[in-house]
């Protein structure tokens, strides 16, 4: 018996070798990253493109059964986007079991007793991604490798992970973007050009803010991801690799700095830092200087890949590795500063900063080490703590549940009745791409005095999430701070207040007391409410100018060869009142019809000319200003106008100078520093192509084109360059004023909205506006020449200036943080129009489409195209 037995152990020890060569034999069928590109990732001056890296990804698909790669959709210019699966062969085959688990963790769907069964039971779910911001090229690259170190290696930490983990791997984020991140450094390798940046946004419509979109999901590339991380498979930790660390560092890692959000369960936090504790012990042991943390960035901001996790009970790392161009730098170590990062030591006393780069040579290989070596420190760490992890994220949902019986609110209702039903159903589809549950009524009912037709929006407060429900529904009250006692406020990492109702104009109630309302569950996004075409309309049909659609359904009815007015005064049709703004169309009943189904918009008939004012209007054409100093800016000036259907040209410096601008009905100079658009890249930054400004000569074009009558639009910083160019009786009542006195870095400001103007037609009286260090006017008197073309300037009649908004007198601060706000802006002007010449200037102090955010603002745009395509 005692030799069969040990036969039997000897026979298994074979088996078990054997088993270990076929798998070895089959890691050694599987292509590297080398084998397909022709060198290793982060080799010096080399970069693969996304054709490669698609090639590469499909190749070790096909060649390991422990990866699986599926498509999760595509690019805003058209380019597929992949996710892998990592983990064993027996694992990927049961995705579904495990997707199963962490969805009921996660919703809070089953008892505590299940919850800790299936705690035991599950897999960790894990989130890794790189290639979101392009100009940071080593992690687009890294995950290639990343992915086929995790699938082959046979270490016993890698079968570990690979047993307890389901790895979530997205090896690029922004296709588009590295393509034209790795086009420009080839093209200008070997010249004085290598490690510049290009002169263009690497995100089609965002640039660097792709990493500011996560809450309001507008491109396809943040919602691919938000689809999967927040409706699909709930992973506990959710990792975004970036660049770059603070100089003389190497990586910069959790845990990070105050403040943090409040609304975020403590164990959120604790799990972030002990995340970073796991990436500085691993990066000591393995003999890796140069590990920072408690680095500038916070955890009260909500809208970053990293930071929405947060408010879904999930543990978002950030990580800030150095070197991001394959051209390799020397660091002297002679040269070695006494402190980093605004003030960390370098000689090791530091808690947060105990094993410091002394200096040497840098490669881009490097930051590829680096990032693999924090992704392993992530990885073991959720293997070691799957099952803590697992019932973790349960418990932080079922106490999300519990706060609501007793801190509130009980509900949220999004009433049928708006002033704009479209935006009101785009916050619906915001909160439910986010990952909130909602209700939808299936009959009329009543909350106090308050009476909600059917088809009203119901949010309850005990929900998993509920975090990220109340952080986007409610003000944020960002902590007065200071970078020390007596000195400048600490500047918040993004934005200090972003409340969704207050930027899109939706009337939300919040309902602290139960009630009952006959509701149904809401599957997937929802359509706009119905639309229809009432009436006949043998004059035409009118609709409303409070609605933002009307506007994308008007351009669309001109280009289709239709008409349309502007009504000057309020009217009637029929029993229905038209504001002052409202449109009048006419054109093809069919497409008019799909118009109404598109944007659940109301076309009344009209049996006769309304006795107001019509002016009519012509397909507007806009030209869109475009620098060479890539501007996120322009990027999202040109995605509103693309949303809203305006016909749309790009105009650069040259062509400023160089085009007939009088055939635009508007030119928009999106907000950018007056010295930037004046003179843009010198030509030790750039090639000469895309050098200088609009220059002299171009702000005379610009000054001849509204002289002729021309439409002249400029946003928050843009505006200071048309004051001194055209030599506009104005000034920036801010402009000097010390931060210690007056502070406002990214909140939302009360204005005042004079409707009674053209310029504000289908607005509130009251709205709130998006203040990122943004200006305040002063109408001065004592208006002085222009640098460019004074001699023409000099002769133009004064100018005569009209103020369209205005910031409020008290109570400015509706989200965020201000300070000084009540002595420096209130009461000035935040909006004006200026007569000059035959033509206007209309100059905003803020940014009105900032980020896509504060449609409530947008029609101040709109209004003013129209205007100049008026006829």
């Amino acid at each position: 018996m005692i030799f069969k037995i040990v036969n039997l152990k000897t026979l298994l020890f074979s088996l078990g070798m054997a088993l270990a060569c076929v798998t070895s034999l089959l890691a050694q069928n599987v292509p590297s990253p080398k084998d397909v590109y022709g060198f290793r990732v982060g080799d010096d001056y080399q970069l693969a493109d996304y054709a490669q890296i698609e090639d590469y990804l499909t190749k070790l698909d096909n060649a390991s059964n422990r990866i699986k790669k599926i498509e999760i959709g595509e690019t805003v210019l058209g380019r597929k986007m992949y996710l892998l699966f990592i983990s064993t062969e027996e694992n990927l085959a049961q995705l579904d079991k495990w997707k199963d688990i962490s969805t009921k963790l996660a919703r809070v769907q089953i008892s505590d007793d299940e919850a800790a069964k299936l705690s035991l039971e599950g897999k960790a779910i894990v989130w890794l991604d790189g290639g979101m911001h392009s100009t940071e090229l080593a992690h687009g690259q890294m995950t290639s490798e990343l992915a086929y170190t995790l699938a082959t290696s046979e270490t016993a930490e890698m079968q570990k992970v690979r047993e307890n983990v389901i790895t979530l791997l997205m090896p690029v984020m922004n296709p588009d973007g590295l393509d034209i991140v790795v086009d420009w450094y080839r093209k200008n390798r070997d010249t004085p050009y290598e490690t510049s940046r290009p002169p263009i946004l690497y995100h089609y419509y965002m640039g660097h803010d792709n990493n500011r979109d996560w809450f309001m999901n507008t491109m396809p590339e943040t919602y691919n991801v938000t689809r999967i991380l927040y409706n699909e498979w709930y992973p506990q930790i959710v990792y975004n690799h970036h660049q770059s660390s603070p100089s003389w560092t190497k990586i910069s890692i959790p845990p990070y700095a105050d403040p943090v959000n409040p609304k975020i369960h403590p164990a959120v936090t604790a799990g972030v830092s002990e995340v970073g504790s796991a990436m500085s012990k691993r990066f000591s042991l393995e003999n890796m200087p140069g590990a920072i943390a408690d680095n500038f960035y916070t955890m009260f901001w909500n809208g970053g890949g990293r930071t929405v996790p947060y408010y879904h009970n999930m543990i978002g790392i950030l990580t800030e590795t150095g070197h991001t161009s394959p051209t390799p730098r020397f660091y002297d170590p002679e040269k070695l500063p006494k402190t980093v990062a605004g003030g960390t030591p370098t000689d090791g006393t530091d808690i947060m900063y105990p094993d410091p780069w002394k200096g040497g040579e840098s490669h881009f290989r490097d930051a590829v080490d680096y990032m693999l070596t924090a992704t392993w420190a992530v990885l073991d760490l959720a293997t070691d703590r799957k099952s803590n992890y697992l019932y973790n994220i349960y418990k932080m949902g079922a106490s999300a549940i519990e706060k609501a019986k007793t801190e509130g609110p009980f509900a949220y209702v999004i009433g049928k009745e708006q002033w704009d039903s479209f935006e009101a159903v785009n916050l619906v589809n915001v909160l439910l791409r986010g990952g909130i549950e909602i209700e939808k009524a299936t009959k009329d009912f009543t909350i106090g005095d308050t009476k909600y037709e059917k088809g009203s929006y119901v949010i309850y407060g005990g929900q998993a999430f509920r975090p990220y429900l109340l952080d986007l529904m409610e003000k944020q009250n960002y902590p007065t701070r200071f970078q020390y006692p007596g000195g400048p406020p600490d500047t918040p990492y993004d934005l200090a207040g972003w409340t969704l109702p207050l930027q899109m104009g939706v009337e939300v109630a919040k309902i602290a007391e139960p009630f009952d309302a006959s509701t149904e569950k809401v599957a997937g996004l929802v359509d706009y409410y119905e639309g229809s075409l009432n009436r006949n309309g043998s004059y035409g049909y009118a609709l409303s100018v409070n609605s933002n659609a009307s506007v994308a359904a008007t351009n669309k009815i001109l280009k289709a060869g239709g008409t349309a007015f502007k009504a000057m005064t309020e009217f009637k049709a029929g029993k229905v009142s038209f504001p002052a703004g409202s449109f009048v169309v006419t054109g093809d009943k069919a497409l008019m019809e799909s118009l109404a189904n598109e944007y659940g918009l109301e076309f009344t008939g009209l049996m006769a000319k309304p006795e107001v004012q019509l002016k009519p209007l012509h397909s507007p054409k806009v030209g869109l200003y475009k620098s060479w100093v890539a501007n996120m800016d322009e990027g999202w000036t040109r995605f509103v106008m693309d949303e809203y259907t305006f016909d749309t040209d790009t105009l650069h410096d040259a062509d400023i100078k160089t085009v007939d601008l009088s055939k635009y009905d508007a030119i928009i100079l999106p907000s950018q520093e007056a010295k930037s658009i004046l003179h843009g890249h010198t030509p030790l930054e750039m090639p000469e192509k895309f050098t200088g400004g609009i220059g002299l000569d171009g702000s005379l074009a610009l000054s001849n084109y509204v002289k002729n009558g021309g439409t002249l639009l400029a946003f928050d910083a843009a505006s200071d360059f048309v004051i001194e160019q055209f030599g506009l009786p104005l000034k920036d009542a801010v402009e000097g004023v010390d931060s210690k006195d007056f502070f406002i870095p990214g909140s939302l400001i009360k204005t005042g909205i004079d409707t009674t103007n053209p310029l504000a037609f289908g607005m509130k009286d009251t709205v709130s506006v998006s203040f990122n260090k943004s200006r305040a006017f002063i109408i001065d008197k004592q208006s002085k020449e222009g640098e460019g073309g004074k001699e023409d300037i000099k002769d133009a009649p004064k100018p005569e200036v009209e103020v369209i908004a205005t910031y409020a007198e008290k109570n400015l601060l509706m989200s965020g943080w201000a300070m000084g706000e009540n002595k420096y802006i209130a009461k000035k002007p935040a909006m004006v129009k200026v007569k000059y010449g035959k033509g206007s200037v209309i100059l905003y102090a803020f940014r009105p489409q900032f980020r896509a955010q504060p449609r409530g603002t947008y029609k101040l745009i709109f209004n003013a195209i129209y205007e100049g395509a008026s006829e």
